[in-house]
């Protein structure tokens, strides 16, 4: 046979071969779809949000944290100008920098008002009793008050809640840190059979599959996005409401701006704060009976006179805040945190600490372990305290007194106490002395094969130290939250 005739003969048999049914591809995938641009809102419709710091010169022109305006931007599409309306966010005072926004979600209104309506709905909740903000509630300053949160079927989750307050500028999302931004968080709480899903194999899937079926959320997913709800898209949605959740302009940041403008009217050139700008800032502060009063527990007609008195003991507690209470050693920044993890000995019993407060370490990849993460959580911010009781992960302090107790004493013994913690000068002392046979200390802890000490360091505060440090934290406690973003009932335009 000729390779013609050959080749001939093999295509009649194939095409006389049965036909075996493929499965039809899953195009509605429930994690991701493709945009379809024209089920979007028209470009020169969309409206932006974009942040203002105060470093910038139309800040101080912004009446509040919510202003509508206008701005020239160019049609990706067609790349003709076209003016649209825009909405400008007014950082709050003492943040700096604005939060960063991933390019692949970017601000609008629309978006923003899918995610607050995702937020406080409980139809991602597989019992329908659970919502993000049932464990992240305005009310309580976006946490819930409670050791630890109660999810679906009243189950009581292992670790306490944090807020939302300013979760925009963390590093890390979550105590363990399993999460790098505010998209990957909006995701957790979902996948988590404790907290909003359970019993099912893919709880996305299910909770997709529910916003599918609501004509309203598949009309705005649809709007915003192109195509019908997903895991990825509602993620984004909810991230971009809590990116506005902003706490600032505390007593504390209004003192720092009294002293730059002291400073400049001076012509001094010393930026260093005084006692006196954080009267002026009280000053202001009753005037105008303020939030700030009853954060520090003042009363506007009673305490008026002793504006100077309490700004001595402010500058007090914030120079303990940088200096011997060592808060600044993991407490810095904007926020008033390091972004990384501590071991505190928080959950450690009789110098012992069990495998569920093992913390970040269990969430480093295999091959990756790193000891200096045993036991170690992720340092939460400071602004915002007076509303997010109780602390640490664990809840286990009720009140801003405890935790000052807790790490006056240097937090709680383990054989994995961050360095930071320990008094390290002692724990050498120890050593030297148990080597060349001298008595040692024998309420000293000591761990592993070689004995290793680990020697708490204690700040040795005195009470009126303790009370102005708690004085000072409460003056980063910051302004109430524009009502846009706090009532769960208000949308723009209504």
């Amino acid at each position: 046979m000729t390779p013609h005739r050959l080749l001939s003969a093999l295509v009649l048999l194939a095409s006389a071969a049965p036909v075996v049914a493929q499965p039809e591809p899953k195009l509605e995938a429930a994690d991701f779809l493709l945009p379809d641009e024209s089920k979007m809102t028209p470009f020169k419709d969309r409206v932006p949000m974009v942040f203002v710091t105060s470093n910038q010169p139309e800040w101080k022109a912004l009446k509040g944290f919510w202003t509508d305006g206008t701005q020239e931007d160019a049609d990706p599409v067609t790349g003709l100008k076209v003016t649209r309306k825009v909405v400008k966010l007014k950082v709050p005072l003492g943040l700096t920098q604005a939060p960063v926004v991933p390019p692949e979600n970017p601000m609008t209104v629309e978006k923003w008002v899918l995610g607050k309506k995702l937020y406080y709905d409980e139809i991602l909740s597989s019992d329908g009793t659970v919502a993000c903000a049932s464990c992240h509630a305005p009310a309580k300053g976006f946490a819930d008050g409670k050791r630890t949160s109660t999810g679906i079927n009243n189950a009581l989750g292992p670790i306490n809640a944090p807020t939302v307050f300013n979760a925009a500028y963390n590093r890390f999302q979550f105590w363990d840190g399993r999460g790098t931004s505010l998209e990957d968080q909006a995701q957790g709480p979902v996948g988590n059979s404790k907290e909003m899903f359970g019993g099912k194999a893919d709880p996305w899937e299910e909770a997709v599959t529910r916003l599918r079926a609501n004509p309203g959320y598949v009309k705005a997913f649809n709007a915003v996005f192109g195509h019908a709800p997903t895991r990825d898209a509602a993620a984004k949605a909810v991230a971009a409401y809590e990116r506005t959740v902003l706490l600032g302009n505390g007593l504390h940041d209004r003192a720092e701006a009294a002293m730059r403008t002291r400073v400049i009217e001076e012509e001094s050139g010393k930026f260093v704060l005084t006692a006196a700008d954080y009267a002026t800032a009280l000053k202001a502060e009753f005037a105008a009976n303020g939030p700030a009063l009853k954060d520090l527990g003042l009363d506007a007609a009673k305490d008026a006179a002793r504006a100077d008195a309490f700004g001595k003991r402010l500058l007090a507690g914030r120079d303990l805040f940088f200096g011997k209470a060592r808060c600044t050693n993991c407490h810095t920044g904007d926020t008033y945190t390091d972004h990384t993890f501590h071991n505190l000995g928080v959950g450690a019993k009789s110098g012992e600490l069990p495998l569920d407060d093992f913390g970040r370490f269990l969430r480093l990849p295999t091959g990756h372990k790193d000891t200096a993460f045993v036991g170690a959580f992720k340092t939460p911010g400071v602004r915002g305290l007076l509303h997010t009781a109780p602390y640490m992960h664990s809840g286990d302090e009720k009140t801003l007194e405890e935790v000052v107790e807790f790490y006056d004493r240097g937090g709680n013994v383990n054989a994995w106490l961050d360095e930071k913690m320990r008094d390290t000068a002692a724990e050498a002392a120890y050593v030297k002395a148990r080597a060349a046979g001298k008595p040692v200390d024998p309420a000293v802890k000591t761990y592993g094969p070689a004995k290793k000490p680990i020697i708490p360091l204690k700040l040795n505060l005195t009470p009126q130290e303790k009370a102005d440090l708690v004085l000072f934290m409460k003056a980063l406690n910051g302004d109430p939250l524009d009502p846009l973003v706090a009532d769960p009932a208000r949308f723009p335009g209504k």
